[in-house]
């Protein structure tokens, strides 16, 4: 790709402004997207950190659901962070009965399986690919990834003692994810991958 690229931030809930503030600082074009027209016109999908279930919701009720899954079955690149992730994840642990995901990625998730607010944390992690030593990770309310699918990419797990060897970074072809909120750290090397990968560079 050698225009500048325009990636969406999926607008349902979230840490949208926060995204578009990291990629905007990347020389690509940002819109945010609650249309199924807006969602046309873009390269690649960031879906943010939020609550999952309010956006599996809000996804239905603007009739983004199955646009968004089309254009992610048709080879659209997309980043899911936190709540991102479970959205991109083909199945899922700990949801709602009627909670529903976008798919994607050959994983499964567990929802809130960091623990609750108050349970958040930093930790550095080692990301496969990204230069510059560990990213130091923000997990809040964080799912993890219990399983994945022989096309699936493990990117980075977390260290220590309890949660040691979680899956916390994935990939799939174009489909990327974390349970961790790289918008909030002013480090915008996780990003900068993404980009990348809409521009067909990674």
């Amino acid at each position: 790709m050698t225009h500048r690229p325009t990636i969406g931030v999926l607008a349902l809930q979230g840490d949208v402004a926060e995204h578009q503030r990291v990629l905007d600082s990347l020389d690509v074009h940002t819109v945010k997207v609650l249309t199924p027209e807006r969602l046309d016109a873009i390269d690649g999908l960031v879906l943010p950190g939020g609550e999952s279930t309010t956006m599996s919701k809000l996804a239905v009720r603007y009739g983004l659901l199955e646009p968004l899954r089309k254009r992610i079955r048709a080879g659209m690149p997309a980043y899911g962070t936190c709540a991102g992730m479970i959205m991109l994840a083909d199945r899922i642990l700990g949801g709602t009965d009627d909670q529903r995901t976008v798919g994607g990625i050959d994983m499964t998730v567990r929802r809130n399986a960091f623990g609750r607010q108050t349970e958040s944390f930093e930790t550095a992690v080692d990301i496969d690919g990204l230069d510059g030593g560990p990213f130091d990770a923000v997990f809040i309310r964080a799912p993890w990834v219990e399983s994945v699918g022989p096309d699936v990419t493990v990117l980075g797990e977390v260290p220590g003692a309890d949660e040691a060897g979680r899956i916390v970074a994935v990939r799939q072809g174009g489909l990327m994810a974390t349970s961790f909120h790289p918008e909030l750290t002013g480090d915008a090397r996780i990003h900068r991958l993404f980009v990348d990968i809409v521009k067909g560079l990674a």
